[in-house]
């Protein structure tokens, strides 16, 4: 097994195709098939299955792009580091989908520049968040972990050799447009809500509520909407009052002044939940300076943006 041949199928799985990747690659769709084929019969396994539609990795292929592409971003990083003086070095960071953790890295960029740095900022659904860092695709992950989800992810993250450090913890929000007719309530109840479309995230999966980014994702809503961008978000809340359940983290700048949180008000059934949210990184292994600087910018955003935690009597 070589660099090349590891370039190769990380290559196909970022582009979905072999004759994408080959145009990335610059080599003809033949060598590339070639090349596969026989990291493939080194290996003892099928990396990829083709379609007509492109190729997408077998069972025993994701296991094996995830091995290699952590290997391969060390690889990348030592180059970065001490051969490659001229090559941009590299920070990337993935997040669920919060609008501070992007001012944040807004924040970040301006400090460091894009000439000598190339950034990259992934709003994904909460396995890519853990799959970028487990990989070394991005250094830092922004996620929230609760009473419902810990010990699934705390599972996720042994697997994946991730340590969780907290920044926050915070009681449930209602979020909304403030034309919404309950914008203007003291707290809202699951009761009063259910005449509007409860909005979601789309995540992975038959089991994708396990990883959900809002609270009591687990209960059965009468009218539901995914949905896979904050932008789609707000629109749904807009015209057709919709809300979703959150942190309470309204970030000004980035979600404008269209848009309000109002206390969750839980009931016998449905309680509020403490979420806590945090960034992952490598157990192993130091930040860089981008990484420790963006740290700084997202506890600036969390102490600029965040509500005062509600007393529990009042949700």
């Amino acid at each position: 097994m070589t660099l090349q041949q590891i370039n190769y199928v990380l290559t196909i799985s970022e582009y979905g195709s072999m004759n994408k990747a080959a145009d990335k690659l610059g080599i003809s769709q033949p060598s590339l098939t070639s090349a596969v084929r026989e990291l493939e019969r080194e290996i003892g396994s099928l990396i990829f299955l083709r379609t007509s539609k492109g190729v997408i990795p077998t069972a025993e292929g994701d296991e094996f792009l995830r091995s290699i592409g952590q290997l391969y971003r060390q690889y990348e990083l030592v180059c970065e580091k001490y051969i490659d003086k001229d090559v941009k070095r590299k920070f990337g960071v993935s997040t669920q989908h919060y609008s501070f953790a992007v001012s944040a890295f807004i924040e970040t960029v301006k400090q460091f520049g894009t000439l000598e740095f190339e950034f990259a900022i992934r709003e994904t659904e909460t396995l890519n968040v853990i799959r970028d860092v487990g990989t070394l695709k991005s250094e830092i992950g922004v996620l929230y972990i609760s009473s419902f989800n810990r010990k699934l992810m705390t599972r996720m993250l042994e697997e994946n050799e991730l340590e969780f450090t907290s920044l926050i913890k915070c009681r449930a929000y209602v979020y909304m447009w403030n034309g919404h007719p309950l914008a203007h309530e003291p707290s809202i109840g699951l009761e009063q809500l259910s005449p509007y479309p409860c909005l979601s995230f789309e995540q992975n999966g038959s089991n994708g509520y396990l990883f959900a980014e809002e609270i009591l994702s687990e209960n059965i809503y009468p009218r539901m909407i995914k949905a896979t961008d904050r932008a789609a978000m707000g629109e749904l809340m807009k015209e057709l009052n919709g809300y979703t359940l959150c942190s309470g983290i309204l970030c000004e700048e980035m979600n404008g002044s269209d848009y309000v949180v109002v206390p969750f008000r839980e009931d016998s059934e449905n309680h509020n939940t403490v979420m806590e949210i945090g960034y992952i990184r490598k157990k192993h292994g130091s930040l860089s300076e981008i990484g420790e600087k963006y740290i700084c910018e997202l506890k600036s955003s969390l102490k600029k943006n965040a509500k005062p935690e509600p007393a529990a009597g009042g949700v």
